[in-house]
């Protein structure tokens, strides 16, 4: 069983631990002379079921779960994998400086690099397998509160952060149907389903000092392709920046990015060379996000909005042209309202995903392409501890192409969610 993708076999994976949603909790330190060392992370699990569609119509980037069988179970990650953070902090001079290794893990069943597996050919979900480690972040860090923060390496990326961080499914499902393989690990969440993933890049930002509640930044990160590009060179790198205000209750946050795309396909060459098609151009990709947050009396009022031109939908530059270099625009939102009582929070959220068609999307491949994915959830978050928290969530999704035609899946899932 697996999610009709945007047409690939691929899973989106999901992000850090370090979100607003999660339950409190202390890092392990150790004070290694004058180095403080921290040791954060989570482990969570969740039993799944989905009901897929039977009957699918051509939907090429619907996210609605599709599969021959009506409904399947699975014991998998949820949202986030596994994680195991190892950090540094100590002051030198002027400076304080700072390094970061986040590792990631998942629990499915996978080759993640087995012998065995890797012997009869590579297949997945079967006995003598493993479980697939995801690296998502090495950097560091150096500055002041004066002069504000330097971070160069990989790390989470800037356009989008907000909307995952805070989605209330972060720390469950979401829209997922289990059997993840590696290096995801992972569910959807609300990605594709109200915003874009916003990724883990190679980059080099700039954080200016807090001001009046307000903090920004700007930085570049290595360009990347589009999912239908031959790989090359970029000219420039990308651009992302972000500006975020907090002022009690209230938090508020922009962002966005800039990237230049190459020429998008090749015919055949000589000597088993390509060169570009004819009249193919290249073409500028942006984006921009903006929302936040209010909580009030036990109630927290969320949403973001998205929109852009030539980034795609699901993840940074899917589905982002026609394949002649024409670009496809896209918007979407995610709102979100939850309430806690005592230790338990009770909460709903609705996200909408759009991708329009460009000129050269014609025929069939215009009518099949996906127009919207959209997805609701209903979730129950329980703290029995600071640091454990037990869930339920149940999600509905639907996947409409430009030919009006749908396909739906739901899933419930319960889990446990252990983070230190």
């Amino acid at each position: 069983m697996k999610y009709q993708r945007l047409n690939l076999s691929i899973a989106i994976a999901a992000v850090i631990s370090a979100a607003s949603f999660a339950p409190p909790a202390l890092a392990i330190d150790v004070q290694a002379g004058d180095w403080k060392l921290s040791i954060t992370g989570n482990v969570n699990a969740h039993y799944i079921w989905s009901r897929c569609d039977t009957n699918p119509n051509p939907i090429a980037g619907g996210l609605a779960c599709i599969d021959t069988d009506s409904s399947s179970s699975s014991v998998s990650n949820g949202l986030l994998p596994a994680s195991l953070g190892i950090s540094g902090a100590t002051t030198q001079g002027a400076y304080d400086l700072g390094f970061t290794f986040g590792l990631y893990p998942g629990i499915s069943t996978n080759d993640g690099g087995s012998p065995n597996l890797q012997q009869t050919g590579g297949t997945v979900h079967t006995a003598l397998g493993t479980a697939g480690l995801d690296v998502r972040q090495v950097f560091l860090t150096f500055g002041n509160k004066d002069m504000g923060t330097i971070m160069a390496g990989r790390n989470i990326g800037l356009f989008g952060a907000d909307a995952i961080l805070n989605d209330m499914t972060l720390l469950g499902v979401g829209a997922g149907n289990g059997s993840y393989a590696a290096p995801a690990n992972t569910s959807l969440g609300s990605i594709g389903l109200g915003y874009i993933y916003t990724d883990w890049l190679s980059q080099i930002d700039y954080t200016t000092p807090a001001l009046g509640g307000m903090k920004a930044t700007i930085g570049i990160f290595d360009p990347l392709n589009t999912l239908s590009q031959v790989p090359a060179s970029k000219k420039a790198p990308g651009l992302h920046a972000k500006v975020a205000y907090t002022a009690g209750p209230l938090y508020l946050s922009a962002s966005g990015l800039f990237q230049q795309q190459r020429r998008t396909t090749t015919t055949p060459g000589p000597n088993g060379t390509t060169v570009t098609a004819p009249g193919d151009p290249d073409y500028n990709s942006w984006a921009i996000d903006l929302g936040g947050k209010y909580d009030i009396a036990g109630f927290e009022v969320a949403g973001w909005y998205y929109t852009g031109r030539g980034v795609g939908t699901t993840g940074l530059f899917v589905n982002s042209d026609d394949g002649f270099g024409h670009a496809r625009k896209s918007d979407g939102y995610l709102a979100q309202i939850t309430y806690k009582i005592m230790s338990t929070k009770f909460g709903i959220n609705y996200g909408q995903s759009n991708l329009r068609a460009a000129d050269g999307d014609l025929g069939i491949g215009r009518a099949d392409l996906v127009n919207k994915n959209d997805k609701v959830t209903l979730g129950v978050y329980q703290d029995l501890t600071t640091n454990l928290m037990v869930l339920a969530e149940f999600s509905r999704l639907e996947s409409q192409n430009n030919a009006g035609q749908t396909n739906t899946s739901r899933n419930v899932n319960i889990g446990a969610f252990l983070k230190f």
